[in-house]
């Protein structure tokens, strides 16, 4: 059965069990929690993962992969999967109120690690991805979620929302900005997300803009406001992005309508393709609008419970670099658990230290941008200066400041085939 096929009302599971390993449950079915299933996986354990929704979100917003990120693609054996579902964009234009170019920026600037990067790919498709690679080895529940969970010194109690009762070693949450996992065990939302003063939406449109290859965006320095359209692999059809400054959020991450409304207020009169763009507002299929946000922890575990992604360190999309960071947390997570014997406290421990000067560099790029886009005013902060030696160097530290250990004497079932590369 295809995920596609999982929307009925009841649990849908998939995959397969009884590799006789740690038994770890994952929460959330995106791309963080695949990512460390894959792993978990190679490591030896039985991996479960939960995910509310009854099926893969598909599309999105275009996620990037760059520096030490490309990396991880790699040794997972999916380098060559992932580029051949690569938007395939060429650059990006900033334009006026009239169309006309102001500055261009292209895929192959810094290596590919730039403002555009070579591997750039749809969340939705990254994740359809992710979960081919790791559905015939990783048990998968659709439309289930974690309703209860106790946990004592030799594993964790999980009640389901669907009524079973299952026992874990480990529970990691991988279940986003919005973690409820994060909420169950670690306290309310509103203790560690970040507001950094910006709304973002984004939806599919008809491709009627003359788009090939190319992303056109424009700002209007002085509301704030930005409109941008991307391409995607569908030349049919294009990514539309709003982003508006906005002091507090306070609608519903659930309320569709109310969020659309919100959305065609804040735009109003906004230039350039705007009025054309919020035509297509009521019949695309994949409308996201959400606080620009950041998850500030001082720590990722608690006992056998960890987090992992957006749920644990969202740097923002301000940042670009979210994917990466859920791609390499995977990575240490898995294998620092493993190298630690399945300790939790140690091997979460480790996954920590190893991750957070990498987190820390990223939110700083994410604070940064967003700041360079609130409107001037007497009470405001000045814009930061991008040109000295310490901007190069933050990036450098976001793209590439941090280690992958080979993890050489740790079981990987994939050393001895096409996949081996730790």
């Amino acid at each position: 059965m295809s995920v596609g096929d999982a929307k009925q009302e009841h649990t849908i599971r998939t995959g397969a069990q009884g590799v006789g390993g740690p038994r770890v449950l994952v929460a959330g079915a995106s791309i963080a929690g695949p990512a460390l299933a894959h792993w978990l996986r190679r490591r030896g354990a039985e991996v479960t993962v939960v995910e509310q929704a009854a099926e893969l979100r598909p599309g999105g917003q275009a996620v990037d992969a760059r520096g030490i990120a490309k990396e991880v693609i790699a040794r997972m054996g999916l380098d060559a999967a992932v580029r051949a579902a690569c938007t395939d964009t060429a650059g990006a234009h900033t334009v006026d109120a009239d169309g006309q170019v102001l500055e261009t920026f292209r895929a192959d600037d810094d290596g590919g690690d730039g403002y555009i990067a070579d591997i750039e790919i749809l969340r939705g498709d990254l994740s359809q991805l992710l979960y081919d690679d790791t559905r015939d080895g990783v048990e998968y529940i659709f439309g289930d979620r974690i309703a209860e969970l106790a946990q004592d010194a030799d594993g964790v109690d999980v009640v389901f929302a669907g009524g079973d009762r299952r026992r874990f070693d480990l529970v990691v949450g991988a279940d986003g900005l919005h973690s409820a996992l994060r909420a169950t065990v670690f306290g309310p939302h509103e203790r560690f997300l970040r507001h950094l003063g910006h709304v973002l939406a984004f939806y599919s449109v008809p491709n009627k803009f003359g788009l090939d290859r190319w992303l056109l965006e424009y700002q209007d320095q002085e509301s704030g406001r930005s409109a941008l359209l991307r391409p995607i692999q569908d030349a049919t059809r294009a990514m539309a992005i709003f982003s508006f400054p906005s002091a507090d959020f306070d609608v519903d991450h659930r309320d569709i309508a109310a969020q659309k409304d919100l959305l065609r207020a804040r735009m109003a009169g906004l230039g350039w393709l705007t009025p054309d763009i919020l035509a297509h507002l009521d019949h695309t299929p994949d409308f996201y609008l959400d606080q620009v946000a950041q998850v500030v922890m001082d720590r990722w575990s608690s006992g056998r419970v960890g987090l992992l992604g957006d749920a644990a360190f969202s740097s923002s999309p301000m940042s670009g670099q979210g994917t990466g960071l859920a791609l390499v947390g995977a990575y240490l997570l898995a294998g620092e658990l493993a190298a630690a014997g399945w300790d939790p406290a140690a091997g979460f421990a480790r996954y920590e230290a190893r991750m957070r000067p990498f987190v820390e560099a990223n939110q700083e790029i994410g604070r940064l941008n967003a700041r360079s886009r609130l409107v001037p005013g007497p009470d405001a902060e000045p814009r930061p200066d991008f040109t000295g030696e310490w901007f190069t160097e933050l990036v450098g530290r976001a793209i590439n400041g941090v280690e992958l250990p080979d993890y050489a004497g740790i079981p990987d079932s994939a050393a001895t085939g096409p996949r081996a590369r730790a």
